[in-house]
C-alpha cells in the first residue's frame, strides 16, 4: 500500500535519475524531466544512445550514474523496467518510482525482494511540489480515496 511517508521520502531525494526520456521531446518522460527540473531537482538521464538531453548529462546505464543519485523515475515500458530494476541494488539507489504504465508484476516483486522502496501506479507530477497543472488531479484522487494513506 502506498503511504504518504514513502512519497515524501522519495520526493525528499534532490538528486534523481529519469529513464525513459525521449530525444524528440514528445513523450511523457520528457515532460517528467522538464517538470522536475523546474521544481528544483538535480536530474540525470539514463539513455544508452545519447550524451545529453536538454542540458542534462545522459548515462548509458544505472551503474554509470553519480553516487549522489538515490532515486530513479522509470517512464519506460514494463519489460524495460524489469531489466532496469535489476541494476538498482548495486547502484546505491534506494528509491524507485514506476510511472503508470511502467510497472510489471516482475519488476514490483524484484523491488520488494531487494528492499527497494517503490512507488508505482502513481504520477510523480501529482505529488512533486509545487503541483502546478496536476494539483486538481491530486485533489480528485484524494477525494476518491485513491491517494496514499497517512
Amino acid at each position: 500500500m502506498l503511504t504518504q511517508s514513502l512519497v515524501d521520502e522519495f520526493l525528499g531525494q534532490k538528486s534523481l535519475a529519469v529513464a525513459g526520456v525521449s530525444r524528440s521531446g514528445k513523450k511523457f518522460g520528457h515532460m517528467v524531466l522538464k517538470e522536475l527540473t523546474r521544481k528544483g531537482y538535480d536530474l540525470s538521464v539514463v539513455h544508452p544512445a545519447v550524451n545529453e538531453i536538454d542540458g542534462h548529462k545522459c548515462y548509458a546505464s544505472i551503474a554509470e550514474l553519480p553516487p549522489e543519485v538515490k532515486g530513479l523515475v522509470l517512464v519506460v515500458p514494463p519489460a524495460q523496467s524489469e531489466k532496469i530494476v535489476q541494476e538498482v541494488p548495486a547502484s546505491g539507489i534506494k528509491y524507485v518510482w514506476m510511472q503508470q504504465g511502467s510497472e510489471s508484476p516482475a519488476a514490483i516483486q524484484f523491488c520488494s525482494e531487494n528492499d527497494i522502496a517503490l512507488v508505482h501506479g502513481e504520477c510523480i507530477l501529482m505529488y512533486a511540489q509545487p503541483q502546478g497543472m496536476h494539483k486538481f488531479h491530486h485533489w480528485l484522487w484524494g477525494l476518491l480515496g485513491k491517494g496514499p494513506t497517512a
